[in-house]
């Protein structure tokens, strides 16, 4: 059990190792990272002018695929 136990962990140092690096490889092509975001740059930049104008939360919403929470935390 010992020696079946070594080397799982011998392996799963491999499996970190190649991952990290697999990762560094990823920033550094500029790959993002985890969920993608709701709205682009252009439509997160409109809905806050409508939100400054006084354009009610959910309506904003409406506008685009999102929930009135997203629009609120641009």
């Amino acid at each position: 059990m010992t020696m079946l136990a070594a080397i799982a962990e011998f392996e799963r140092e491999l499996i970190r190792e190649r991952t990290g690096e697999g990762r560094k490889r990823a920033l550094a092509a500029g790959i993002r990272f985890g969920r993608p975001r709701a709205l682009d740059a252009f439509q997160a930049q409109e809905a806050r002018k409508r939100r400054h104008s006084g354009e009610p939360l959910g309506v904003i919403a409406q506008s685009y695929p999102v929930s009135a929470k997203t629009i609120a935390r641009l």
